[in-house]
């Protein structure tokens, strides 16, 4: 994971009050409790645009907006970020940063193919923490304001992807399957892709979670198989790219 070198041109700096994200997110009661227990401060930090890094913009894609968020808990609740991201009409990129360390965030985000004029907002792929101080790296080479976004969010969703796996780690990460390299796929089939991985991880703990409740032999054998192939479809999962779009992984 890294963390990028915002161009200078892009800077914007503006302070949001949170009174006009609840404004804009129709923020109700809880909402509003929860920013006031877990947000410090928002600052709209930088706005990637066609005149501050000299790309085009896409149909989807016109700019992407870079929001750093003082967080009060090392553990920011998604409801904070879609809110910011239903107040603003533009793909966002997050720096969550809490206790001298900081990590990126964002959730796909696209026009619906229904209504243009509203915005479609994924899961939340969060990267790990990192020292605030960490030297940081240029804008990864993109064609267009589109490949960008994309190139943005695909080593979060890679990450995030490789630790909801058993065993694996980020030294083991690898950003494309073999099968990948020879076709490559779209950034939303790999967010499908992640998507399944993650009902699957989620399976997969539920069933330990019956394990660790269960007292009877016989009938923790049978739980014993069931986590044994519900941890072999997992890791086939995220080796193959086998996705089960749609399919049903709860109770």
């Amino acid at each position: 994971m890294t963390l990028y070198d915002w161009p200078r041109a892009a800077a914007f700096g503006r302070v949001i009050p949170k009174n006009k994200i609840y404004k804009h997110a129709g923020a109700n009661t809880g909402l509003k409790d929860l920013f006031v227990r877990e947000v410090d401060q928002i600052v709209w930090s930088h706005k990637l645009a066609p005149e501050t890094v000299n790309l085009a913009a896409t149909r989807q894609v016109a700019e992407i907006q870079v929001f750093r968020i003082a967080a009060r808990t090392a553990t920011l609740d998604a409801a904070v970020l879609r809110a910011v991201d239903k107040a603003i009409p533009f793909p966002l990129i997050f720096e969550v940063a809490h206790g001298g360390r900081v990590r990126l965030a964002a959730a796909y985000k696209r026009p619906s193919e229904a209504d243009s004029a509203r915005w479609v907002v994924g899961d939340y792929f969060q990267g790990e923490w990192l020292p605030e101080d960490l030297p940081r790296t240029p804008l990864p080479v993109a064609l267009n304001m589109g490949a960008l976004y994309e190139r943005l969010l695909e080593p979060l969703v890679a990450g995030q992807t490789a630790r909801l796996v058993p065993g694996m780690g980020e030294a083991q990460q690898t950003p494309f399957t073999p099968a990948e390299a020879e076709h490559p796929v779209s950034l939303a089939e790999r967010i499908a892709q992640a998507e399944a991985i993650k009902a699957q991880a989620r399976e997969v703990e539920r069933i330990k979670a019956r394990l660790g409740r269960e007292k009877q032999f016989n009938k923790r054998v049978a739980i014993n198989a069931e986590l044994r192939a519900a941890v072999s479809h997992l890791q086939k999962l995220q080796a193959s790219g086998d996705i089960q779009i749609g399919q049903n992984h709860g109770d």
